[in-house]
């Protein structure tokens, strides 16, 4: 697999007005902590849809169009509530999936690079319940496939992965396999472009990225990655294949790859 760019999300702070150290669920929240009541949030939500109508009239309607309110409403609480930041990233993010041909992604069309093994959405949930994005590093050889359809697998597995997203579940977990990764496999455009891909388009949708039993030869690609992906690389975990069995999933539940 291979190493391209990124950025990340913090996740907003919500702090007590009341200062307690342990707010109750009944407590309130201020807004300036980007905490806000439904009736305010569906007011910023209906700002948002109409500022995009009438300055980007010709992006497309409908389900993560630009008059889809829950999308609006996921950006808007990526952007901190911020009319404006909402209104431009998703602006961005509707002209990608429309430039991209997000919609058309099938299986038939990714078949080709999906038949090699290298990436791939588990048929079980961790134990937290999210969805399951895995990619054996070791089966990805950047000249062996056209760029463009590895960034299409890349984008078909997302939204495929989302799709198995469960009621109140809202983020996935990615696990990069580096066993027997070598210099061959090596791609660090594609892997910034998996991250921007989640930055940009799908924000706050990656909870956690486990880099498992990662070779030696993997450290020096990690370091020219690590600053490239910015905030995102606070997500990423260095562990072994054994914690990936024991602390996210059951023995029913793991991985083929992983089990022992």
């Amino acid at each position: 697999m291979a190493l391209r760019s990124c950025h990340s999300l913090g996740r907003p702070l919500i702090t007590p007005i009341s200062g307690a150290k342990s707010p109750s669920r009944n407590c309130k929240f201020s807004i300036h902590n980007y905490s806000l009541d439904s009736n305010h949030s569906q007011k910023l939500v209906l700002e948002v849809k109409d500022k995009l109508e009438k300055e980007h009239y010709s992006l497309p309607v409908g389900k993560n169009g630009r008059d889809d309110e829950e999308m609006i409403l996921w950006f808007l609480k990526d952007r901190k509530f911020s009319v404006e930041e909402a209104s431009a990233k998703l602006a961005k993010a509707i002209k990608w999936r429309r430039e991209f041909r997000v919609s058309e992604l099938t299986e038939e069309l990714v078949k080709s690079v999906a038949d090699t093994g290298k990436s791939f959405v588990h048929e079980s949930l961790d134990v937290r319940g999210r969805p399951v994005l895995v990619v054996v590093a070791s089966k990805h050889v950047p000249d062996m496939h056209d760029r463009v359809e590895n960034e299409r697998l890349c984008v078909f597995l997302v939204e495929k992965a989302l799709a198995k997203l469960p009621a109140g579940q809202t983020e996935i977990l990615g696990v990069f396999d580096l066993r027997g990764f070598g210099t061959e496999n090596a791609d660090l455009n594609f892997l910034t472009f998996v991250f921007d891909v989640f930055y940009y388009y799908y924000p706050k949708r990656l909870g956690e990225v486990l880099f498992v039993d990662a070779p030696f030869i993997f450290k020096p690609i990690w370091q020219l990655a690590k600053p490239l992906l910015k905030s995102y690389a606070s997500m990423v975990r260095f562990c072994s294949a054994d914690a990936v069995r024991k602390e996210y999933f059951t023995e029913e539940t793991v991985p083929p790859i992983f089990r022992e």
